[in-house]
């Protein structure tokens, strides 16, 4: 019951939000004339503006405001389930198994593969019975190892999105049945995440035996990826890939008492040709990025690794953030202006988030050019004046404490002593 109290306390003495109080506003563009669900995409320059986590977004039509819900950063997607590898033994010289999949749709395999330097195919075919009976063939895929030519690995299968009970393998080339240890499937969300840019550079420094390239990111922007734009050549690289965020931190401020830096590492592959009699065509030229979103200006520092070879040609390199959308129930003709830039106010709570459920044929509106507010004023500062004046109520605790010593000091001195 005193939890409930303080919480209601809480809620009550929370700020609330008033147009006057928001440093920016957005004009809803592209709004059906008829009335229906409608979504737009938040752009970076919001992230930048806006309180951290969005928490200070309001969405206004005709100057009242709107329930809206913001879209995930990206479709939830469980973690890798693994599969239990069926009848597993060698047929014909070839490595074969079965498995039986989970009940959801399913694209790419991850194949467990032990030993290094090694190139094979892989032949899938898909069925509703254990037996394999009327299977369907889902097509042949190379899978390698090629460590000792600096190229990398990889043993993912890019199958067509499949609901088939089992799956039937067979694997042609120097694997035998033990090194094959196991099998994974990631779950796939209902439908692939969307990036939008964020920074873009073409200026690439050579340092050394890396390749740099530099970006200035603003406050709370998130980055989910980073994608490479490069030549043709050379048709078949393997680099690692070096990242590191580092916050800019004003120089009034003394930056041990801020965030470090936060780094981490990845790799671009390209493997094009034939190598041993197998086709091989791979490619992995984007990264997932590191955690790292600050609430100051912060320093991107990516380095490619070159090793001994020669810098590969890199046309540019693009910081990249997950959309995020806005949806809201939109009435015909109306006007609704997004604001934000008040710091002070927590996340709304709304039914309509609660009970939110997309529309395929939701209206794709559009976020007009930041302005300034054009009514906006600073809001009152509302804290107690122990709040706004900590310094002072230090002086007066000192203060009384000095009073209390000396009353003390002088009461002893006036105390009669006991006789001798």
């Amino acid at each position: 019951m005193k939890l409930l109290a303080a919480l209601l306390l809480v809620i009550l003495a929370a700020p609330s939000p008033q147009m006057r109080y928001f440093r920016f506003e957005r004009a809803v563009a592209h709004l059906p004339p008829s009335s229906g669900q409608a979504c737009f995409v938040i752009d970076p320059e919001v992230f930048a503006h806006a309180a951290p986590r969005l928490t200070d977004l309001r969405l206004y039509r005709d100057g009242n405001e709107t329930p809206y819900m913001v879209g995930p950063a990206a479709p939830e997607q469980s973690a890798e389930q693994s599969i239990p590898l069926l009848n597993l033994g060698r047929r014909g010289g070839e490595t074969v198994f079965d498995a039986a999949m989970p009940e959801v749709k399913y694209s790419d395999v991850q194949l467990g593969v032990a030993g290094h330097d090694f190139i094979a195919t892989v032949t899938v075919s898909g069925s509703q019975t254990a037996a394999g009976s009327s299977a369907t063939r889902l097509g042949a895929y190379t899978i390698f190892d090629l460590s000792r030519q600096k190229l990398g690995r990889s043993t993912v299968l890019h199958l067509p999105q499949s609901t088939f009970s089992y799956l039937h393998f067979r694997i042609a080339g120097p694997i035998p049945p033990d090194s094959v240890t196991g099998l994974s499937v990631p779950r796939q969300p209902a439908s692939p995440p969307k990036y939008a840019p964020v920074a873009r550079s073409t200026r690439i420094v050579q340092k050394g035996r890396s390749s740099a390239i530099e970006f200035t990111v603003p406050a709370r922007t998130p980055i989910d990826r980073i994608a490479f734009a490069l030549g043709e050549q050379p048709p078949s690289f393997s680099r690692d890939v070096s990242i590191v965020v580092t916050p800019i931190v004003p120089r009034s401020t003394d930056a041990a008492d801020g965030p470090g830096p936060v780094a981490s590492f990845g790799n671009i592959l390209r493997v094009h040709g034939t190598r041993n009699g197998r086709r091989i065509d791979e490619e992995r030229l984007a990264i997932d990025a590191p955690s790292a979103e600050f609430d100051t200006a912060a320093k991107w520092t990516i380095k490619v690794e070159n090793g001994d070879d020669p810098p590969i040609q890199i046309d540019s390199v693009t910081l990249q953030m997950r959309e995020r959308t806005v949806c809201f129930e939109a009435t015909g003709g109306a006007h609704y202006e997004l604001y934000y830039g008040d710091p002070a106010l927590a996340a709304p709570r709304y039914d309509y988030a609660k009970l939110f459920a997309p529309q395929p044929d939701a209206a794709q509106a559009a976020l007009g050019p930041e302005q300034r507010n054009s009514i906006f004023q600073p809001r009152p500062d509302d804290r107690p004046f122990t709040e706004k004046h900590p310094v002072l109520l230090w002086v007066v605790l000192i203060l009384v404490i000095a009073l209390l010593g000396v009353i003390a000091l002088r009461t002893m001195k006036q105390a009669p002593r006991p006789p001798a």
